[in-house]
């Protein structure tokens, strides 16, 4: 991918990428949830040192540290049970920290509840239950808008660009449609926010090949306008292939982090997690 800030060796097998500088962002957050560097330190959304589970369970995370540039994509794969959806959840406020950070443009947002991360500009898209299926596409994008007091026409419009397919079904209930149908009228949905960071957990799960590869060549479009993509993907070898950055996760912490590219051709990596 063009312009890959990534693009040269200074990958690691650990956690250190919790201070990689940053873009020079300037502004704030407009009411649009669209969020923009207000500083240079550190990168534009940390979940750094996270440690926690679900209620007063045992932690599935430890010391795990996620992070994403403003338009890079980052992608945590791993083994099944590795605390992937689980580390994605908490950066987005669905589980209780019992130790670490998230920051989101430098703030704080570690004790904030996800209804207002998303009003400071995260999106996320969760693997299940991700749309409403009696509704049509076009009602389940105007609910995606429901933050908003602004004329969402040009937002639906761009929604539909980027999923021509949705235009052509605006009217039909999102429950007819396909798999690969869904996650697309999830995703637009999510874009409707108008977000600085757009979080997919699982969005190629359950399709074919070539609705994969449709989903992701989207995903990098979604990029290349400046919003950040932190996904989770059990298709690894895939979406690495699209990554900036990846993040291998064995047992709730950090075993590889590195550039997408870099990841793939690292032995170790292919042996243990990419089937050789």
């Amino acid at each position: 991918m063009s312009g890959n800030p990534y693009q040269d060796d200074r990958g690691n097998k650990d956690r250190t990428i919790t201070n990689t500088g940053g873009s020079e962002w300037t502004g704030a957050v407009r009411s649009g949830g669209r969020a923009e560097r207000v500083n240079g330190d550190g990168p534009f959304l940390i979940g750094d040192g996270m440690t926690g589970g679900y209620g007063t369970g045992a932690n599935i995370l430890q010391d795990c540290t996620i992070s994403v540039e403003r338009g890079e994509i980052a992608v945590i794969v791993g083994p099944n049970g590795a605390g992937k959806s689980t580390a994605m959840k908490a950066v987005f406020g669905m589980l209780t920290l019992r130790g670490g950070a998230v920051r989101l443009n430098g703030e704080d947002i570690t004790r904030l509840t996800p209804q207002a991360r998303v009003a400071r500009g995260m999106a996320f898209v969760p693997q299940t239950n991700n749309i409403f299926t009696s509704m049509t596409v076009e009602e389940n994008l105007e609910m995606g808008a429901f933050l908003r007091r602004d004329d969402i026409s040009a937002t639906i419009a761009e929604v539909y660009d980027l999923f021509p397919v949705l235009r052509d079904k605006r009217r039909q209930p999102a429950g007819e449609l396909s798999g690969g149908q869904r996650q697309q009228v999830a995703v637009g949905r999510a874009l409707m926010t108008r977000p600085g960071v757009l979080m997919l957990d699982e969005p190629t799960a359950g399709v074919s090949p070539i609705v994969m590869d449709e989903l992701f060549d989207r995903i990098i479009e979604v990029a290349r306008t400046g919003i950040s993509i932190l996904m989770v993907e059990q298709n690894a070898r895939q979406a690495l292939e699209i990554a900036d950055k990846g993040f291998v996760l064995v047992q709730g912490a950090n075993a590889y982090t590195d550039t997408g590219k870099a990841l793939l051709a690292d032995p170790d990596v292919r042996r243990t997690f990419l089937g050789g």
